[in-house]
């Protein structure tokens, strides 16, 4: 056999394994490695389309924000925490917006888990149409075959404050841990029927995005035949002046899932738009988008039932009846803090060294 002949055969054997190796779980692992600020790339998405009418914050940048934090400068504090963007608006004008590593206004980040809280927010507006009975409802009333693995015992409620019990590995770092098999797998659906309960519903909180994954699998049921990213589009993404196209990441080209958990791409100005509705109490310049009550619920100070005093509805809570926000792996955020009129998003590659929840809480004391 020549050399070419030789050669050409270990391009092809490279080219049919890649082949193979991306289209199971395992493979996709092994390829993409760990959760990176560009897995959007990396992932079938059903597209969102920025609204007709945009809302464009006021953009003066000559606000007051602290020169220094922890001693260093402020840019290059941000920049040398592997910052991608940063934003903070007062009274719906930006006083600061920079961005880094080559980023603008108009890149691309995923959400990761701030996509928990649109969830949240989606799952409000299902109730507010009468979609969605109650979060009181056993989630069995929308997906009748857990019934038999004891989910009956579980209400919607549990799962927007991570009070079910189900046992779910959150680690992205083992390929066969079940955060991973959600995140690179290719059939959601199949993945939630396997899972089981380890412990009562509503006695306990711990954080697991299965949860939130159950949660997009009843809002689908829900729709009855609406996709989730449609829904999206319209309760929130056309209604807020979206100024950029976005997507969701689906589990799979044909009859995909949306990755309720993670994964919705955007940017910057848009994500600080989810901000600004839960600010106004759910009203976007006059029009109630999703009602008042479901916004209270969703971020009051609640340690019943297993629940604890810095989580709520998929929102995190740094300051209980005070501040309140969206989080994401690597460092994503859209923080709120409503009596100083306030939205801060960060973005980044990671979170590197910084105390993100005490930077916010003090950035915000100076306003």
């Amino acid at each position: 056999m020549s050399w070419q002949n030789r050669t050409n055969r270990i391009i092809l054997l490279i080219i049919f394994s890649s082949i193979f190796l991306a289209s199971c779980q395992l493979g996709r692992f092994v390829i993409y490695n760990f959760a990176d600020i560009n897995d959007y790339k990396k992932f079938k998405s059903r597209p969102l389309t920025a609204s007709t009418s945009v809302f464009n914050f006021q953009n003066t940048q000559s606000g007051k924000f602290p020169k220094y934090l922890n001693g260093v400068q402020f840019d290059k504090y941000l920049a040398d925490n592997k910052t991608v963007a940063f934003l903070i608006i007062k009274s719906d004008t930006i006083q600061y917006e920079k961005y880094f590593e080559g980023y603008d206004k108009q890149s691309i980040v995923p959400s990761f888990s701030m996509a928990k809280s649109v969830t949240s927010i989606l799952i409000g507006c299902a109730i507010d149409e009468g979609l969605i009975k109650s979060v009181d409802d056993p989630i069995t009333v929308y997906v009748p075959e857990l019934t038999k693995s004891g989910f009956s015992r579980v209400t919607i409620k549990h799962l927007l404050q991570m009070t079910s019990g189900i046992k779910f590995n959150e680690s992205y770092v083992n390929p066969f841990g079940d955060a991973a098999s959600f995140y690179y797998g290719l059939n959601l659906r199949k993945e939630i029927g396997k899972m089981k309960l380890k412990t009562e519903p509503g006695k306990q909180f711990e954080y697991a995005s299965g949860n939130t994954q159950l949660l997009g699998l009843v809002l689908e049921r829900s729709l009855k035949g609406k996709t989730i990213t449609s829904y999206l589009q319209e309760k929130l993404w056309t209604p807020l002046g979206m100024e950029y196209d976005a997507s969701w990441s689906i589990d799979r080209k044909k009859e995909g899932l949306e990755k309720t958990f993670c994964c919705i791409n955007a940017r910057a100005r848009d994500f600080a738009k989810l901000g600004r509705l839960y600010k106004n109490k759910g009203n976007w310049n006059g029009k109630q988008i999703v009602s008042q009550k479901w916004v209270q619920e969703s971020i009051k100070l609640d340690t019943t039932g297993g629940s604890v005093n810095y989580y709520q509805y998929q929102w995190w809570l740094p300051t209980p009846n005070e501040d309140f926000m969206a989080e994401g792996i690597l460092g994503q955020f859209v923080y709120v803090n409503p009596s100083k009129d306030l939205i801060i998003v960060r973005l980044g590659k990671n979170e590197g060294d910084a105390d993100w929840w005490t930077i916010f809480k003090t950035l915000a004391s100076a306003y």
